[in-house]
């Protein structure tokens, strides 16, 4: 391989080249000219708020709509991956991820400053008042709670569901299969994917520029640092290595174990405020006010504020929620991505409860933790410091917080160090979503482009602050929210639509139940040979010979006979532990049939390992390898759709070809009941 092919291995050109280009681009016409740069993306924005505001509020709806329903419906069983797949991380693993990589640092910097904002400036109503904290809080639940992640869970449903089990390559463009088929591959799908790098770079490239202004602010507060461009730059470079260093060492070794630091530091934060702060009326608070967000979450999820005719309302709609919802959706290619990647094994109903209710209830202990503390420091102490603070600069609203607890010093510490961990997962997170989506498929990104791709993130975020233009950037990036608002919806169908084909599939498995082949063939014949196979345990030599000698024979059989009468294409792979039989049928749904062997620990009550016929002349030993290995070994049938968790060791050829017909059988019906 010459040296220009080797250094394109593992990467899609015609996503990765238009990515760099329109990167590039946009990142010299902000630097060049960040005042007008600004004033069109701001304008671009402000216009599409104001006239898709009402698109934006009622797809937002729906999407929490059908995750409820896909999890509460028959389809809430399915696995993100075949039947037999189980889960790559644990739930403490999970759930660190999920948190850390979606909204984390938001919790840091808004966990005090959104309800004082709202408490100082509500929407409705008198400001500075008990009504207002308690609408303040309401209103904070509302923007963090099930909408923001309900965006993200369709997005990595979609994404995990034709990723996992059905082989389509994990990129958004994959969600849109059941609509456009084979063009994923095309410039449909490149497109969309394009679409998707550009809102994850930018995303994460804003938020690092913004971040590490805020960080500065919070170390000038803390410890006199200066706040300046020199302080800023220095804070994204540091964060941008650690960032680089997380994503070379991958999802398992690197992102993995920083968001469960991360967990773990947030844990010890938060108990430190309830233990210190006033506990009894965070929790009183806390079920006040999940009590008024669930009485009032269907009147807020549909709410405009069009009858009104108050400009002020209107304003906070575009300034709060609008602006909310649309960032949520720019960023879903991104979190929904990661959050996909994560899930596999885990069920459609398992995965929406986990992503629905867990890190929202983290959110929400968090939220009235720091919120109703902040204004119970204001209503019953006085504080009204804290106001003047928010007001002056949101950034240091933690610290000010922090300042009315003891060991300020530490905590304030602590939660400088949660800032800059939870910005390392948001960077590494999101740029093992661009390697995806700009690797080939099938393939691992090399470690030159994970490298390229985190440092990319950090080195825009430099030139965009040195040039002024950051807002110019977060609002191109928001401006992408409408396109991926339909395209969100577009997935939501096409996820349901492929459940329901597999809905279909299995109850024609369900009715259509032929008598066992093996079982007539068997019936009348020595049941003691079978009983011998029931009871017996297989070594794993014994069951590749049984794949080699057995299965390849039988399959071939039918492939030959398939060829014979008929025009379709069948193919038969022997490998060292499977061996399958695929069926194609054209632009219909393949028939795949494959057996593959599986280790388990020997049953109690197994009579030991499979006695062999001795073949003529000779006797059967088995190989160092098998008298090493003492495991049970099953040959479980899989079809398309996984492991059917069935075993055929035993089986003679005859018994093995009927199995595979009943099972073909089965498929042609199911076939039958698509048309």
């Amino acid at each position: 391989m010459s040296d220009t092919e080797n250094s394109r291995a593992g990467i899609n050109p015609p996503v990765f080249f238009p990515s760099v280009i329109v990167v590039g681009l946009l990142v010299i016409f902000a630097a060049s000219m960040p005042d007008f740069a600004n004033k069109v993306f701001s304008a671009v924005q402000s216009w599409l708020i104001d006239t898709f505001g009402w698109l934006y509020l009622a797809a937002v709806g729906v999407y929490l709509i059908f995750c409820i329903v896909l999890a509460l419906s028959r389809y809430g069983s399915f696995k993100l991956g075949p039947d037999h797949s189980e889960p790559d991380f644990s739930y403490i693993s999970w759930f660190a991820m999920l948190f850390s990589a979606g909204m984390g640092i938001g919790l840091m910097f808004y966990g005090v400053a959104e309800p004082v904002m709202h408490y100082a400036n509500p929407p409705t109503g008198d400001a500075n008042t008990p009504m207002a904290a308690k609408d303040a809080m309401r209103i904070t639940f509302f923007h963090w709670g099930v909408h923001a992640w309900a965006i993200y869970a369709v997005v990595g449903l979609a994404l995990a569901y034709f990723h996992f089990r059905r082989d389509l390559p994990l990129r958004i463009s994959s969600a849109l299969y059941p609509f456009i088929g084979k063009r994923i591959s095309g410039p449909i799908g490149n497109l969309v994917d394009v679409m998707a790098v550009f809102g994850t770079l930018f995303g994460v490239a804003t938020s690092l520029g913004l971040g590490a202004q805020q960080v500065a602010s919070g170390l000038n507060f803390l410890f006199s640092v200066p706040d300046n461009i020199g302080t800023q730059i220095v804070l994204i470079c540091i964060i941008t290595g650690m960032a680089t260093t997380s994503v070379v060492f991958g999802l398992d070794g690197g992102i993995r174990r920083v968001s469960e630091f991360n967990l773990w530091l947030a844990a010890a934060l938060l108990a430190f405020v309830i233990v210190l702060g006033p506990t009894l009326y965070i929790f009183q608070s806390l079920t006040q006010n999940i009590g008024n967000y669930v009485s009032s979450l269907v009147s807020m999820t549909f709410n405009s504020y069009v009858y009104t005719g108050n400009e002020d309302t209107q304003s906070f709609m575009s300034s709060w929620t609008l602006f909310y919802w649309s960032w949520w959706i720019s960023w879903s290619p991104f979190v929904g991505m990661f959050v996909a990647r994560v899930s596999r094994g885990r069920t459609i109903r398992e995965f929406v409860g986990g992503v629905l209710l867990v890190p929202v209830g983290a959110t929400f202990l968090w939220m009235t933790a720091f919120g109703d503390s902040a204004l119970h420091m204001v209503l019953v102490n006085g504080a009204t410091d804290m106001l003047d603070a928010v007001d002056a600069n949101v950034s240091t609203a933690l610290f000010v917080f922090l300042e009315q607890f003891p060991l300020t010093w530490v905590t304030s510490v602590l939660g400088t160090i949660l800032v800059v961990t939870f910005f390392v997962t948001s960077s590494d997170s999101g740029s093992m979503v661009i390697d995806i989506l700009t690797a080939k498929d099938g393939e691992e990104a090399p470690v030159w482009q994970r490298i390229f791709w985190a440092v990319s993130e950090g080195a825009v975020a430099i030139v965009l602050l040195l040039a002024g233009g950051i807002g110019a950037l977060q609002a191109a990036s928001l401006a992408s929210a409408l396109p991926f608002t339909i395209i969100i919806l577009l997935m939501a169908a096409g996820l349901y639509k492929s459940l329901s084909v597999e809905a279909i599939k299995q109850d024609s498995m369900r009715h259509m139940m032929n008598t066992p082949s093996n079982v007539a063939a068997s019936g009348g014949g020595n049941w003691e040979r079978r009983l011998e196979t029931l009871m017996s345990s297989p070594r794993r030599g014994q069951v590749e010979r049984f794949l080699r000698d057995t299965v390849k024979p039988a399959m071939d059989e039918v492939a030959a006979k398939f060829q014979e009468e008929s025009n379709l294409e069948v193919s038969v792979e022997l490998q060292d532990d499977r061996c399958y039989i695929d069926v194609n049928h054209g632009a219909e749904i393949d028939f795949v049939y494959g057996v593959r062997a599986r280790r388990f620990a020997a049953p109690s009550f197994a009579m030991g390992a499979l006695r062999e016929r001795k073949p003529r002349g000779g006797n059967i030993e088995e190989s160092g390898k098998t008298k090493r290995d003492r495991s049970h070994y099953r040959a479980e049938v899989y079809l398309r759709e996984g492991g059917q968790q069935y075993n055929v060791v035993g089986y003679t050829k005859a018994q093995l070809i009927g199995d595979i017909l009943d099972q073909y059988e089965k498929h042609l019906h199911f076939l039958h009941l698509m048309r």
